[in-house]
């Protein structure tokens, strides 16, 4: 039995009413989809140490996240596996003219451009029509800022998100309490706007700081011999300052 073909068979065993696991039994699109985001940035994070071993592992599950829905979709009479994959099969040829078709090649924006009619050919679409909920805040608004610039509706250069910022800056600092999320949020969407027009990933940014973060943190700790807690703050500076002394060494 081909493996796509053996681990859609188990799913269905999984799922079955009388035999199955009673936890995957239970289990709705809408209970599952944290655990298909929580695979797809585990397959990322595979990327980003280049452990190949566990990006083999981790993309196995992320299938199972698609065989899963898929398997959902089916005992409700919506779409199987093999509607999912013929679906993307054919959005990928039709978005490839230059490979499977008979057009010459095409830039790059071709491809964005065959992206705007498919969505222009759905009922009551939108510029910003389609940008999932469930991405990551920066990753979304950075989705939305690029959107409506296709539209024309952007800053003409990073003078302007740059400027926005020490607005929102100021709106922060203003703000009541009951206020503050709000101006927070403004302000992290400039702050994207800004990276964008630098051509900056604002997700792949915060990645690294989070990153650094966690090994500048680390490296305290280790240093004070496991835990830093009780230590008085300006103890703690001085841990954090040689962390990163010892960062830039050689």
């Amino acid at each position: 039995m081909p493996p796509i073909d053996r681990i859609r068979t188990i799913m269905v065993q999984l799922r079955d009413p009388q035999s199955g696991c009673a936890w995957d039994r239970e289990q709705s699109f809408k209970t599952i989809a944290p655990y298909t985001i929580e695979e797809a940035y585990e397959v990322a994070d595979a990327c980003e140490r280049g452990d190949l071993g566990d990006l083999k592992d981790e993309l196995g599950d992320l299938l199972l996240q698609v065989v899963f829905h898929s398997r959902m979709a089916e005992e409700c009479g919506a779409f199987d596996f093999d509607d999912v994959a013929t679906a993307i099969a054919d959005k990928m040829t039709r978005r490839h003219p230059h490979i499977f078709g008979d057009h010459p090649a095409e830039p790059a924006s071709q491809w964005e451009t065959i992206k705007a009619q498919e969505r222009a050919e759905k009922a009551g679409s939108g510029a910003l029509a389609g940008v999932a909920l469930g991405l990551p805040a920066l990753l979304r608004a950075e989705k939305l800022q690029k959107r409506a610039a296709r539209v024309g509706f952007d800053w003409p250069d990073a003078a302007g998100p740059r400027t926005k910022i020490d607005e929102e800056l100021e709106e922060v600092a203003a703000a009541a309490p009951a206020e503050r999320e709000e101006e927070i949020g403004d302000l992290l969407f400039a702050v994207v706007n800004w990276a964008r027009h630098l051509g900056i990933d604002a997700e792949a940014a915060l990645r690294l700081a989070n990153a650094k973060f966690e090994r500048r943190f680390t490296a305290m700790e280790t240093e004070a011999g496991g835990s830093i807690a009780g230590k008085a703050l300006a103890d703690q500076e001085e841990l954090w300052l040689a962390a990163k002394r010892n960062e830039r060494k050689p």
